[in-house]
């Protein structure tokens, strides 16, 4: 039992993103992806997004001598 094309030309679309991307970027950009899926997914049911909307301000100070 061999390949198929549509294997074969999976296979070559992956070793490319490979190449482009490199392999420390990928889990990465694999993250990426997957957020965006869930997001989307969230998107057509009609759910918000869950997203944290305070953010830690700090001021810093400087001391003028």
């Amino acid at each position: 039992m061999g390949l198929g094309k549509i294997e074969i030309i999976l296979l070559i679309v992956l070793v490319i993103i490979l190449l482009f991307v490199g392999a420390k970027k990928l889990p990465e950009l694999a993250r990426g992806i997957g957020q965006s899926a869930k997001e989307l997914k969230n998107g057509f049911k009609g759910d918000e997004p869950e997203v944290a909307t305070t953010k830690k301000t700090t001021k810093k100070t400087t001391k003028k001598s």
